[in-house]
């Protein structure tokens, strides 16, 4: 599924995955979200304790096997690991702390754009503003250094990981959580839910999609192959959203939503900012995890572990909006990426960009 035409065919078809998802119980606007279902996901083994968001939701390790399976068919796979581990953990954090500022990872926030919510056109404004800065580092010559060559076995140890997820969603021990209400209750039948994530993760592989490498390689090159795909998520979820009425106009009284602009764009501004510097988006970490790349899975971690940290400590925002301490979690994730940004420039890898002229950048 090579070219253009591959990758918005693959993007209309996740719009409408997205679209039924909704249509058969998962909450409004949230057909997909990484962001959120890491989340809802850790809420269901009790690493939070959030009662509304508690259900382990099988588009997330849909998306990691399909992934992995389309990567062993294609021979793509490969383990890989060994750069700057705890760097892309502690940024894995930082983005989903981003996000959840923000309610919504960048392929939610397309999602949100497509139902009608304005929001999350400052979530846009401020994801695009934080890769824009993550750009000069990287023309900087930052880098998180080279990968090596591991095990296989290595590598399969996170797919493993998500199978034994799916095991205990399908058992349901009692040690498990499940919300009785809230967004962690609306959820499509679980058959239903792993066979789209299953599809997202093969179609995502193929085609590489990444909302991050998207804006990044509009900005750099005028390459709109990535952001291409977005574009016709955006297209099919509008058009589904509307034939099925699941489509609003609006600020207020959107669904799992916030009406205050500044930490908007502030959340997914850092959320941006991180992604870029980890060479890609949510969605792309699952994806890379899935073909072996352990550094990815280190940063997805990273990501459940903020995921714990915001709602065990009151900084994910909410429909009343963002919390104090999710404000100064914010605050302090840009002192922090700001000094893993600057100390990680390497001068003699300092790059410039001259006539449109494509460079390899630090990316997974």
């Amino acid at each position: 599924m090579q070219g253009k035409k591959g990758i918005i065919g693959a993007g209309l078809l996740i719009g409408v995955i997205a679209v039924i998802l909704v249509r058969f119980g998962n909450p409004v606007n949230m057909g997909i979200c990484v962001a959120c279902f890491i989340r809802d996901t850790v809420g269901g083994l009790g690493f939070q304790r959030a009662e509304v968001v508690q259900y382990i939701r099988p588009e997330i390790m849909g998306i990691v096997l399909g992934a992995f399976f389309m990567a062993l068919g294609k021979r793509e796979y490969k383990a890989r690991g060994g750069s700057a581990p705890f760097s892309r953990f502690i940024m894995g954090m930082i983005v989903i702390i981003g996000a959840l500022m923000f309610l919504g990872c960048p392929l939610r926030m397309v999602l949100r754009l497509a139902g009608g919510d304005l929001n999350a056109i400052f979530g846009f404004l401020g994801f695009a503003a934080g890769i824009i800065v993550g750009i000069q580092f990287l023309n900087r010559g930052f880098t998180l250094r080279r990968t090596y060559n591991l095990a296989a076995f290595e590598g399969y140890l996170f797919p493993a990981v998500n199978v034994g997820l799916l095991i205990l969603a399908i058992t349901a021990p009692a040690f498990l959580f499940f919300s009785t209400q809230g967004p962690g209750s609306a959820h499509a039948p679980f058959v239903m839910s792993l066979a789209a994530g299953l599809i997202v993760g093969m179609l995502a592989q193929r085609t590489r999609l990444c909302m991050v490498g998207g804006i990044r390689d509009v900005i750099l090159f005028k390459d709109w192959y990535l952001l291409s795909g977005f574009l016709a998520i955006l297209a099919a979820a509008l058009v589904g959203n509307m034939l099925f009425g699941q489509f609003k106009l609006g600020f207020a009284g959107q669904p799992v939503a916030h009406t205050d602009g500044l930490w908007n764009f502030l959340g997914m501004a850092l959320a941006g900012w991180a992604s870029v510097l980890l060479g890609g988006c949510p969605l792309r970490q699952l994806i890379l995890a899935g073909e072996g790349n352990i550094d990815s899975a280190v940063t997805v971690l990273g990501m459940a572990t903020g995921a714990s940290l915001a709602h065990n400590f009151g900084l994910a925002s909410s429909a009343q909006g963002p919390t104090l301490n999710g404000k100064i979690a914010v605050a302090l994730g840009f002192i922090v990426i700001l000094a893993i940004a600057y100390f990680n420039r390497d001068k003699s890898t300092e790059v410039t960009i001259k006539g449109g002229v494509k460079i390899d950048l630090p990316s997974n």
